[in-house]
């Protein structure tokens, strides 16, 4: 088993550098797990800042050969539980196919203050698929 951690440069950059956006677990067969930190988007409401958040996993699992399809775990903190609507009808237009497994909570308030929500995934990856670069 080999462990890269990175933050890929074809993704938006983290907010700061003491944290790295991906840690890929790689298995003998080539297989490997991808874990995304948790990410965060601008925008002025929960549906404009989930699909910036997504945006950013999608750019962050293409540069490790993987897509939204090989996602196998979300976990989303939302700062207002009243907005999982608003979250859940954007995320769908992310992750079409099986749901993959997930847990979502409510927390008073995230790292930056402007955060509405904060998600981070887990994601199964083939053997044959490498990152990009």
């Amino acid at each position: 088993m080999q462990i890269t951690l990175d933050s890929p440069a074809s993704a938006p950059q983290p907010l700061s550098p003491y944290y790295s956006q991906v840690a890929r677990v790689e298995h003998a067969d080539g297989s490997a797990l991808l874990f995304l930190s948790g990410q965060i988007a601008e925008g002025a409401t929960v549906a404009e800042q989930t699909r910036g958040i997504f945006e950013t996993i999608t750019a962050l699992l293409k540069a490790h050969g993987a897509t939204l399809a090989d996602v196998i775990n979300v976990r989303t903190c939302l700062t207002d539980i009243g907005t999982l609507e608003e979250y859940g009808t954007v995320r769908r237009q992310f992750l079409t196919g099986i749901p993959p497994t997930s847990m979502t909570f409510e927390v008073p308030r995230l790292f930056r203050p402007e955060a509405l929500l904060e998600v981070e995934v887990v994601a199964a990856v083939r053997p044959g698929s490498r990152p990009a670069g």
